[in-house]
């Protein structure tokens, strides 16, 4: 088995896959990559399926040492990366030498880069699932982050097909990876949309929200125009995914991401579309987000349209690793 030594961890650096889904009825939540797109296509150009498990890194990435040649890949967001101090592509496929240092560093722009190797990082599989999840302490290394000191082990035959990795080519990011603050997240009407103030209904879409520093994977906190109810009312709590954007008492809204919990009882307002759920996890603490109003049918439209341009794009890097 290939192993890799963790040198540096980074700010925050978990193992992450696909998620664990089917287990909303017992309490657990799918977990997994919070940029999808960002997974699937670091795992297309090292060869791997679309879910194979990879490092999710934030803000800050790590140091590896590598036992054994691998053949590595970095997306999401921007990055420096490096091999004993030699500057590489990200969203490329890349050789990294037996006894090689790979470094990433701290990300100018953006939330979350996804580094992927050759066969998929292992480890122990919890309901499924390789995935991290750090509020419920599931995954490897009892659902914590990586700390110096641990070793993670690779499938055994990466060294041997590494030189399929050919340098020289990359893709172009942009149509993967936005954070620009003047394009809004698509927002379907929840329940409890209506529920608002005129002035309120009509801040949730005009006004700017600050992602806040208290911000993780289960959640963005937002700060902006407060929002206010026409009268007090309650509700029960309802199954909640990621994307769903809540209102507290505190009228500022929280909006869900991939470690949210099944259930919640604060009031709904609006859903973010699955197209722009790659935006909230690129949104760091600071960004600025914006929401326009979509209908399912438009929502549904583009996650198709996406889809399709992911599926092509995996088909097309097959076909240039297998040249």
């Amino acid at each position: 088995m290939v192993s890799v030594d963790v040198v540096k961890p980074g700010m925050l650096t978990t193992l992450q896959d696909g998620g664990r889904s089917g287990h909303a009825h017992l309490g657990i939540g799918r977990s997994g990559a919070f940029d999808a797109p960002a997974l699937r296509i670091a795992n297309a150009l090292c060869g791997n399926p679309r879910d194979a498990c990879v490092l999710e890194i934030t803000l800050l990435g790590p140091t590896l040492q590598f036992q054994a040649p691998a053949w590595v890949a970095v997306t999401g967001a921007p990055v420096p990366l490096q091999i004993d101090g030699r500057d590489l592509p990200r969203w490329a496929p890349v050789q990294v030498p037996a006894g090689a240092r790979l470094s990433l560093g701290a990300m100018p722009r953006g939330c979350r880069s996804y580094l992927a190797v050759h066969g998929g990082f292992a480890g122990a599989s919890v309901l499924g699932s390789r995935s991290t999840d750090l509020n419920a302490a599931l995954g490897p290394f009892d659902g914590r982050p990586l700390c110096v000191g641990d070793r993670l082990a690779i499938a055994p035959d990466a060294a041997s097909v590494s030189a399929r990795a050919t340098p020289g080519w990359w893709l172009d990011a942009r149509p993967w990876f936005s954070d620009d603050p003047t394009q809004p997240l698509h927002l379907l009407p929840a329940r409890h949309q209506a529920h608002l103030t005129d002035a309120s209904r009509q801040a949730l879409f005009a006004g700017a929200f600050t992602v806040q520093a208290a911000s993780n994977r289960t959640g963005l906190r937002l700060q902006g125009p407060r929002l206010a109810w026409q009268a007090p009312f309650e509700v029960v709590s309802e199954g909640c995914v990621p994307g769903l954007l809540q209102l507290p008492p505190s009228g500022q809204p929280i909006v869900f991401g991939v470690e949210c919990p099944v259930s919640g009882g604060y009031p709904r307002i609006g859903q973010v579309a699955a197209i722009d759920l790659p935006r909230l996890a690129q949104a760091r603490p600071g960004a600025v987000l914006r929401f326009e109003s979509c209908t399912l049918a438009a929502a549904w439209r583009a996650q198709q349209k996406r889809e399709r341009a992911l599926a092509d794009l995996e088909t097309r890097i097959a076909a240039r690793l297998s040249a």
